[in-house]
C-alpha cells in the first residue's frame, strides 16, 4: 500500500533532526582533528666552536738525578776511570767501531745505555748519539727541561761523557732512522757499523775466562768477519754475511754493501714488522745472520737509582759491597760519598767478577723482567709529559696515539706487501720478488679463495 503525501511530509522533521545530530557530531570531529598537535622540545642547539676533550692528566713527577757524579763534573776526568779490565787500547784498535745509538723520548734510558757501553769497554769518540727528536737545535741550545720528553742533556753528552751526537733534520720513524744509519756509514766509507737500540744496558762478562771486555769481544767478531774463509763451507762456497745479531738487534753489526744491495729498509713500514721485512729479505737473498755473544745485553725499562755503580767501584779499605734490595727494578742504591774529588780519592777499583758485580746483574736483569712482564713494554715512553710552551712542542698524549695510529698503518702495509700476517714471511714460502704480487694467504680473515 502507498504512502500518501501528508504521511511522508510526517517523517520530513525526524529526517532534519537527525541531518542535524549528524552534521554536529561531523562538526565536531573535524574540529578535533583539526586542533594542532603538541609541539616536540627542540633538541638544544650545539655549542659554537670546537668541543674539548677532557685534558686534565696528572702531572709525572720530576725525574731525579740517576749520574750525580756527572751532574758535579766539569769534564771527564771529574768521573772514575773506566774499569781496568774493560779500558780500550790506549791506541785505538785498526777497525773501525762506530756505534749509532737512536733517541726520541726519555733521556735517562739514553744516558744509562751510553754509560753503560763507555764502562763496558767502547771508546767514547766511537759513539755516535743520534738525536731523533724533531726538535731541531732546541736541545743543543738548551732549550728544552727534563720534563719535556724530547730533551736530553747535549752537554754532560758532548764534553762530560765525551761522545758524539748527530741531529736528524726532522722526526723519523725507526725503518727511516735505520736507513740515516745507512747513509751516514756510505757517506763516511764505513765497511760495517755498530748500532743499539738506546732502552738497552750493558756490561762485560766479567767471570768469563779467558776474559774480554764487551768491547774486545765486539771486535773479534769484526776480525772474525774479515778473514777469507769466513763462512765457506766444506764444497768451497762462502756464504756473504748481512749482519751479526747481539742479542736479537738490541746490538748489531750492520754490512753496509749488503744492506745498500737490498735497498735499505722499507721506510713505509715505519715501525713493527720492518725488521721482519728486512731480516727475511736478507734471508731470502742468501746472506747469513750470524749470532754472537760479546757480552750481557738487557733489555730495559728504566734506570739505575745511580750510574756510578757502573764504574765498579767500592770504598777504601772495605769489602765488596752487597746489594740488600732485594734486586727490585731501580732499587740498586750507592753509598759511596761525594762531591768528585772526595768520591774518587776515597773509593778504589773494585775487583773483576766480584759480588757487587753479580748484584749488578742481578738487578739488571730484575728490570728486564719487569718489563717482559709489563703488558705495554714500552711503556718507559710516557714518563714525562712537560715542556708546554717550549720549542717544537708537541701534546705528549697526541704524540703516543699519532705513533700507535702510525705503526697500525705501517703492519697493515707490511701485510698487503707480503700477502702475509706475521713475522715468519720466509717461511710462509715466500721469495725476493713476491712483494706487493701475492694474494692474502690463510693467515687473513676470512682466507683467500683459490681461483
Amino acid at each position: 500500500m502507498g504512502i500518501s503525501l501528508r504521511s511522508r511530509w510526517v517523517f520530513l522533521p525526524l529526517i532534519l533532526a537527525l541531518g542535524a545530530v549528524s552534521l554536529y557530531f561531523l562538526r565536531l570531529q573535524i574540529g578535533h582533528e583539526a586542533q594542532p598537535l603538541p609541539e616536540e622540545p627542540k633538541p638544544p642547539e650545539p655549542p659554537k666552536g670546537p668541543i674539548y676533550k677532557d685534558t686534565n692528566r696528572e702531572v709525572a713527577p720530576p725525574l731525579p738525578e740517576y749520574f750525580p757524579l756527572a751532574a758535579k763534573a766539569n769534564s771527564p776526568s771529574d768521573l772514575p776511570p773506566v774499569p781496568s779490565w774493560n779500558r780500550p787500547p790506549e791506541e785505538h784498535v785498526p777497525e773501525t767501531t762506530r756505534l749509532y745509538i737512536g733517541f726520541t723520548r726519555f733521556w735517562p734510558l739514553l744516558q744509562q745505555v751510553v754509560v753503560s757501553y763507555i764502562t763496558a769497554g767502547w771508546p767514547p769518540e766511537d759513539i755516535y748519539v743520534v738525536e731523533n727528536t724533531g726538535t731541531m737545535d732546541a736541545n743543543k741550545r738548551g732549550l728544552l727541561t727534563i720534563q719535556n720528553p724530547f730533551y736530553l742533556d747535549y752537554h754532560r753528552l758532548t764534553e762530560i761523557l765525551g761522545v758524539n751526537i748527530i741531529t736528524t733534520p726532522s722526526l723519523q720513524t725507526f725503518a727511516q732512522l735505520q736507513n740515516f744509519y745507512l747513509s751516514e756509514a756510505i757517506n763516511n766509507n764505513l765497511t760495517y757499523y755498530f748500532w743499539s737500540h738506546m732502552d738497552v744496558a750493558v756490561h762485560s762478562y766479567e767471570e768469563k775466562e779467558p776474559f774480554k771486555s764487551l768491547y774486545m769481544a765486539a771486535v773479534d767478531v769484526i776480525r772474525e768477519t774479515q778473514k777469507p774463509d769466513y763462512l765457506r763451507d766444506d764444497n768451497g762456497h762462502k756464504q756473504e754475511w748481512g749482519i751479526q745479531f747481539f742479542a736479537y738487534d738490541w746490538l748489531s753489526l750492520v754490512n753496509v754493501e749488503t744492506f745498500a744491495k737490498l735497498g735499505g729498509w722499507d721506510t713505509m713500514v715505519g715501525y713493527y714488522g720492518t725488521d721482519c721485512d728486512m731480516y727475511s729479505r736478507l734471508s731470502m737473498n742468501g746472506y747469513a745472520q750470524p749470532t754472537q755473544d760479546a757480552g750481557m745485553v738487557y733489555d730495559v725499562t728504566t734506570s739505575l737509582d745511580d750510574l756510578e755503580v757502573l764504574y765498579r767501584r767500592r770504598p777504601k779499605n772495605q769489602p765488596d759491597r752487597r746489594d740488600t734490595s732485594d734486586h727490585k727494578a731501580g732499587s740498586y742504591n750507592s753509598t759511596l760519598p761525594s762531591p768528585n774529588q772526595s768520591y774518587l780519592d776515597s773509593t778504589e777499583e773494585d775487583a773483576r767478577g766480584s759480588e757487587s758485580y753479580k748484584q749488578l746483574a742481578a738487578t739488571l736483569e730484575q728490570i728486564a723482567q719487569d718489563k717482559r712482564d709489563d703488558k705495554y713494554r714500552n711503556s718507559w715512553q710516557l714518563r714525562q709529559n712537560g715542556g708546554e710552551g717550549e720549542p717544537y712542542y708537541y701534546d705528549p698524549d697526541g704524540f703516543e696515539k699519532a705513533l700507535q695510529m702510525t705503526i697500525e698503518v705501517g703492519t697493515k702495509i707490511n701485510e698487503e706487501k707480503w700477502g702475509h700476517k706475521g713475522c715468519d714471511i720466509k717461511a710462509a714460502g715466500l721469495k725476493e720478488g713476491d712483494q706487493w704480487r701475492v694474494e692474502h694467504d690463510s693467515t687473513f680473515d676470512p682466507p683467500p679463495k683459490r681461483r
